[in-house]
């Protein structure tokens, strides 16, 4: 039976840091801590989900610093490390939205987090992911730290390896009412952003000891990969990434500018080093999710962020680095973008991939639209009408695949060569269902 949570330990009790329990155990069958937020979903809560943004602590160190992915791993690190230079490639996992808010939910969201896990033990050491990095939104609905138990530790206790996350709106937005050292950001940085390597309170009687990530926005370094990740705050859309300050005046005053500073430095250094790698920027709202062109109410329960993608795309031409692939979360199902776009003076392609599907629910990308039935998309369709950005050269947007249907999770490869993403659903009744990929070439920053 899956263990109940105890007195939880508070010391730093381990000189390494730990990421399985020593004695597998069964899935739960039912919450410990049944979430029993959905009372506080009034008119005036959903107005607040509109409005009410965070500040944030400025990450450790400097812009320009990057986190390893041998720090992560410690005394292990260097063999971590190691392997994956001698096989040449290194692999991980990427998934969004895990959280379950509800018991009829929690199904769903063990199921990812044992594929993921499984995936995990089953892969040959040349072929075994690194890591996982988590996309946001891991404990619903408003990042309580009683529901971290339920929500993260236990369904990944089994997960040998680092995971790392970037907060989803839901990890941070602040419920009114709720004490200034339980806010959700509070509870993230304890279990993400330690000092030291203790098991928090939220692990209650496991043993994964926390994360030492330098803050919320951070660049994890790692052979052939870096993953530059932003905050994208707490509205239920758009994403916001800072005070979006024009002429003297701040759009969200609560907002530090911290990560435009940080994309910049990071982008610079990549450019200053001749960095070969594959650059991914992971960011939990997405730049872009499906909405129908003759509709502007017809898409799903979540929309694109044209002003947050305007100022990455402005740092990135400032700079003359483009990411070689974004990915997202936050909309409940699975989708993948190609936009094409003259930079530097070549054509790139560049997917945009969203994976919010990875537990806690899957939801169409369309709605009807004043009782009408909006039509449904079609693969490899042309949707340049939703890139609005105007600050660099984009020659198009397609809409290359989607899934609806199905949780699944992101299994991303990496050589010195190219950048290969998969799709691996997992769908509710067990059948095999045909996983999506797609492969970026390194040098020529192309995906067919």
């Amino acid at each position: 039976m899956p263990r109940k949570p105890k007195s939880p330990l508070s010391q730093p009790l381990f000189s390494e840091p730990v990421f399985q329990e020593e004695v597998p155990t069964p899935d739960p069958s039912q919450f410990q801590v049944t979430p029993d937020d959905e009372k506080f979903y009034t008119k005036e809560l959903q107005a607040l989900l509109t409005k009410d943004v965070v500040g944030f602590d400025k990450a450790t160190g400097q812009p320009s610093d990057l986190y390893s992915l041998a720090e992560a791993w410690g005394p292990h690190g260097s063999d971590v490390v190691n392997s994956v230079t001698a096989a040449k490639c290194i692999t991980f996992h990427m998934i969004g939205d895990s959280g379950a808010s509800k018991q009829s939910a929690y199904a769903s969201e063990l199921k990812v987090a044992d594929a993921v896990t499984n995936d995990f033990h089953t892969s040959t050491a040349a072929n075994r992911p690194s890591f996982l990095y988590h996309l946001g939104d891991l404990v619903y609905n408003f990042g309580e730290w009683n529901y971290y138990y339920d929500q993260f530790y236990e369904p990944f206790r089994d997960y040998a390896a680092p995971i790392f996350a970037i907060p989803g709106n839901h990890d941070s937005f602040v419920l009114p009412g709720t004490a200034a050292a339980d806010t959700p950001l509070t509870t993230f940085r304890r279990n993400f952003c330690g000092t030291s390597l203790v098991v928090t309170k939220d692990a209650a009687s496991l043993h994964r000891t926390c994360m030492t990530q330098p803050g919320v926005y951070f660049a994890l370094d790692a052979p052939f990969v870096r993953i530059l990740g932003l905050f994208s705050n707490a509205l239920e859309d758009p994403g916001v990434i800072s005070s979006e300050t024009t002429k003297g005046k701040a759009k969200w005053s609560a907002v530090p500018d911290y990560q435009l500073d940080f994309l910049t430095a990071q982008l610079q250094q990549i450019k200053a080093s001749n960095y070969k790698g594959a650059v991914i920027l992971a960011v939990h709202h997405p730049p872009f999710t499906y909405s129908p062109e003759s509709s502007a109410s017809g898409g799903g329960k979540h929309y694109g962020s044209p002003i947050m993608l305007a100022q990455i795309d402005a740092i990135c031409q400032q700079t003359g680095v483009y990411p070689h692939a974004f990915i997202s979360g936050h909309a409940h199902n699975y989708q993948r973008y190609t936009r094409t776009l003259k930079f530097a003076g070549k054509n790139y392609s560049v997917p945009f991939m969203i994976c919010g599907d990875s537990g806690h629910n899957v939801t169409a990308l369309t709605s009807a639209s004043f009782g009408k039935k909006v039509p449904e998309p079609t693969d490899n369709l042309d949707v340049s009408y939703m890139d609005s950005s105007t600050t660099v050269q984009k020659t198009g947007l397609t809409l290359n695949h989607h899934d609806q249907s199905n949780s699944g999770y992101l299994r991303v490869s990496v050589t010195a060569q190219k950048l290969t993403i998969t799709f691996n659903p997992v769908s509710k009744s067990g059948a095999a269902v045909k996983p999506d990929t797609v492969t970026v070439d390194l040098a020529a920053h192309t995906s067919p």
